[in-house]
């Protein structure tokens, strides 16, 4: 396939860019959302916070695409943590799509994350969108499992009960969370998004210790996602625990820490590959609130997690 005319790219995005970027994932969501029918929903400007957390983490991953007139084209923000590698968000800017740029980035974000070594390559699309299904699919990825937004409104602490890591030593903190990832998805690294959420101030880990050791954790956000926003949300983005009463234990942790945060309501992201953490997130009364279609690369797949355990990476920011 031939490159588009006039376009200029990759290069590395910065925090310069901000605004522009904003604008075109607005403007490109929204316009996807109402060719799907959905004629109310106007996608708003992220954070900019969120989007500065999202630069830092892609690093070097971060790719902007200009015209000749050095407008930016499109985006595509590709994260790795450790040998976990995925895309979001990335868009084309409306006017430009058509010429077969979309998947030129996809492209990009595929040759990028495999000359890093990451073992699995993926993204999330939303489930009726037959479209984007089959676009990503004719460039080799395959759906699998669905990944459910679940909230759950607080009415006061609850009975859970952890540690903040912002509270203690992070350096002991990081190791004890990366030797319980390790133990479970081998080769996954959380620790970059840990430092990153603590250094930007977007919000904290919760840690779960019993019997003397880590049995899991949560990284979470308390920053509005949206522009303009109140902080009302606390938003789970890295989950591990040994097991599955564990994994309630973290939840119900993160959930007294969202409180004392003056948060009202938590989000999960969880990928139903896990049926019984599922299950538990509902009958604590988490409610259904969105559905993404998770899909890879082929041969660039993931697995549950190892040895009974629960690992939730959310592959949104």
């Amino acid at each position: 396939m031939s490159r588009p005319e006039g376009l200029r790219g990759p290069t590395a995005a910065g925090a310069e860019q901000i605004d522009r970027i904003n604008r075109i994932f607005s403007e490109a969501f929204t316009d996807r959302y109402q060719r799907d029918g959905m004629n109310g929903v106007r996608v708003p400007f992220l954070n900019p916070a969120i989007w500065r957390f999202a630069i830092a983490a892609a690093a070097d991953g971060a790719m902007v695409w200009h015209d000749g007139s050095g407008a930016i084209v499109a985006f595509n923000m590709v994260h790795r943590s450790g040998t976990e590698g995925w895309m979001g968000p990335l868009a084309v800017r409306p006017d430009r799509q058509g010429e077969g740029i979309g998947a030129l980035i996809v492209r990009a974000g595929m040759k990028w994350l495999q000359r890093q070594g990451a073992h699995t390559i993926g993204l999330e699309t939303m489930p009726r969108t037959i479209e984007n299904i089959g676009f990503y699919s004719r460039l080799g990825f395959r759906p699998g499992h669905l990944t459910v937004s679940m909230t759950r409104d607080l009415d006061g602490p609850g009975r859970g009960a952890g540690t903040r890591l912002s509270g203690q030593s992070v350096e002991d903190g990081l190791r004890r969370c990366g030797a319980l990832v390790e133990s479970l998805a081998p080769g996954v690294d959380f620790s970059r998004e840990i430092m990153l959420t603590l250094e930007h101030g977007l919000g904290d880990v919760t840690l779960l210790a019993e019997r003397g050791g880590l049995a899991g954790f949560a990284l979470w956000h308390a920053a509005p996602l949206a522009e303009g926003r109140s902080g009302e949300e606390v938003r789970i983005l890295k989950l591990a625990a040994r097991d599955h009463a564990s994994f309630l234990r973290v939840v119900e942790a993160v959930e007294a820490d969202a409180w004392a945060a003056r948060a009202r309501r938590v989000g999960i992201r969880c990928q139903t590959v896990y049926r019984e953490p599922y299950g538990l997130l509902l009958d604590a009364k988490y409610r259904v609130h969105w559905t993404d279609l998770r899909m890879t690369l082929d041969g660039k797949g993931e697995a549950p997690a190892a040895n009974g355990g629960v690992v939730f990476s959310n592959w949104e920011i």
